[in-house]
């Protein structure tokens, strides 16, 4: 159930900060109920480097809530949401508990994926044993300014997916031109679907994206929404919009 495949459907794969209201369970049944793929929880963390001011106060709040990572795993291991789950979260909280210990609580949850923004490839293959290990799969991030050898190493060590970021900014940053560049690049040299992420905020940046990946990665764009108020059955149509406009645009658009 973990492993996301090339099908030709577009492949859409939204967050939600763990923690983040008393229902946040709520929307990971709303967003396999209208067309998610998989699902990322983040795991809050006090000093999310990678996160734009959207994440980062949705950080803030579960954390104000008194959530932790146990508490984010309890509430996960207690329901089925149907997609497969993937945790993001730094290696900070990963290290703090050990990381063979930290990927079979993930497995032990039903959590079947992780991604560790500030852990480089180069630095990954102790976290990728654990994971391995644990049945968790490990998928890494590349940028738009990997160079090229480091990006074959990027897609041959990743699993899961790979995970390319459209923009050297943090999430919530505006799309940009140069992640469909990155994307069209990996994809010869793996397998896996490369996913599209940061700065996918509205039908066209989806549609724009997928035409260069397997899919997309929707963040900060349904977090403000939770901010809001959004409820998860409002948040559920939302997602439900983008997948209407990413099937709308033809499984064949990808080169």
């Amino acid at each position: 159930m973990t492993t996301l495949v090339r099908t030709g459907r577009p492949l859409l794969v939204p967050y939600v900060t763990g923690g983040i209201r008393p229902d946040w369970t709520d929307y990971l049944h709303e967003y396999a109920r209208n067309g998610a793929d998989a699902i990322e929880i983040g795991l809050p963390f006090s000093d999310p480097i990678l996160d734009g001011p959207t994440i980062q106060e949705a950080s803030d709040a579960a954390l104000r809530r008194g959530v932790t990572v146990r508490s984010i795993l309890d509430e996960v291991a207690a329901i089925d949401a149907g997609v497969p789950l993937i945790a993001m979260t730094y290696y900070n909280l990963v290290v703090h508990r050990d990381a063979s210990t930290f990927c079979r609580d993930l497995a032990a949850a039903g959590i079947h994926g992780l991604i560790v923004p500030d852990v480089p490839v180069d630095e990954s293959a102790p976290l990728a044993a654990a994971a391995a290990s644990a049945g968790v799969d490990l998928t890494l991030l590349a940028a738009p300014t990997t160079p090229a050898g480091r990006l074959a190493e990027i897609a041959a060590v990743s699993r899961g997916f790979v995970y390319a970021v459209s923009t050297m900014g943090t999430t919530g940053s505006a799309f940009a031109a140069s992640g469909g560049r990155l994307a069209a690049e990996l994809r010869p040299l793996t397998d896996l679907p490369v996913l599209l992420a940061f700065g996918i905020a509205s039908h066209a940046d989806a549609v724009t994206a997928r035409r260069s990946s397997d899919g997309v990665v929707i963040g900060a764009a349904l977090m403000r929404r939770i901010l809001d108020g959004g409820t998860p059955a409002e948040l559920g149509a939302v997602l439900a919009g983008f997948r209407r406009a990413l099937d709308d645009d033809g499984p064949d658009c990808v080169p």
